[in-house]
């Protein structure tokens, strides 16, 4: 770490004044090839939600997800008839974007009437974003680094409203001996997501998550992006205890940049204790949104 990643306030104007991406600039060709090299086994650890409407966590400001057939078995059972007596099914699916697994983009939040860069939030319109939209991310391909603070402090999951510190992470890095440097996507375990998925009412209650020194620590390593097995990667209170809630938010995605990944299923790496792998994150390139939903894939 530099020492001007140490000092630096926030991302704006590092890419120009253009720019909309943010940190996933840092990813060049040289960090894809370096994470390649951490394939040694062939393992593939999927890290998104089942999408399934009777189990998936929703946000209580947020519908449901809602899959329905447009073809099914029991249309033909009725009658319906195909050329070369052919049978198919088709469906479709109305969700938030910001439902299970999924990425913020950079128009997700803001403060005052700026987005990350300094683009003016009256891009963002009833349409969509047309300035830091999902569209602009790109995918994500990198090292993966698993910080699971949860496991570093001898428990399953940490308390209700836990806020890691960076001192949290510094104890996860040293106990882990895995490092976190430029180009890094780092993945932040709580314990909380497998620990209350199917408990609505104990899943949306205060849930351990990053802090705003945390998030700070992680920005001055020049990371890439931030995931978590929690709602919103931080420390939150769903019951409006906060009197500042979404800084974090506010701090990685607005000011440097840094676009967030949530209710990420860590499970599978952390009881294998394998902390770097291969991670592919690609969103759906949705003109305008402000995020999508994603099907993380961490290959050890």
């Amino acid at each position: 770490m530099s020492a001007e990643s140490r000092t630096r306030k926030n991302n704006w104007g590092r890419w120009g004044p253009q720019d909309e991406r943010g940190a996933p600039n840092l990813l060049t060709a040289n960090h894809v090839r370096a994470a390649a090299g951490l394939i040694k086994r062939g393992v593939i650890y999927p890290l998104g939600l089942q999408l399934d409407r009777d189990h998936l966590p929703v946000s209580p400001s947020r519908v449901p997800i809602i899959h329905l057939m447009s073809l099914d078995g029991g249309d033909f059972a009725a009658g319906v008839k195909l050329p070369h007596d052919a049978r198919a099914a088709d469906d479709y699916i109305i969700m938030p974007t910001h439902t299970g697994t999924h990425v913020d983009a950079l128009a997700h939040v803001w403060t005052g009437d700026q987005l990350y860069n300094g683009h003016s939030a009256n891009y963002v319109r009833s349409y969509g974003a047309t300035r830091c939209g999902i569209d602009k991310l790109g995918p994500l391909v990198g090292r993966g680094v698993l910080l699971d603070v949860a496991s570093t402090k001898g428990i399953d999951v940490l308390e209700p409203g836990y806020e890691i510190t960076a001192e949290d992470l510094e104890e996860c890095v040293r106990t882990l001996g895995v490092d976190v440097g430029e180009g890094d996507i780092v993945l932040v375990r709580t314990g909380w997501l497998k620990a209350h998925i199917g408990n609505p009412e104990s899943f949306h209650t205060d849930q351990p998550g990053l802090g705003l020194g945390a998030g700070r620590w992680l920005a001055s390593r020049d990371v890439v992006a931030v995931g978590a097995d929690n709602s919103a990667v931080e420390v939150m209170s769903w019951n409006g205890r906060r009197s500042t809630p979404n800084v974090v938010h506010q701090a990685l995605i607005r000011d440097f940049g840094i676009p967030l990944i949530e209710l990420m299923t860590l499970e599978g790496p952390a009881e294998d204790k394998v902390y770097e792998f291969l991670l592919v994150i690609a969103s759906l390139p949705i003109k305008g949104g402000v995020g999508s939903p994603v099907n993380p894939i961490a290959i050890a």
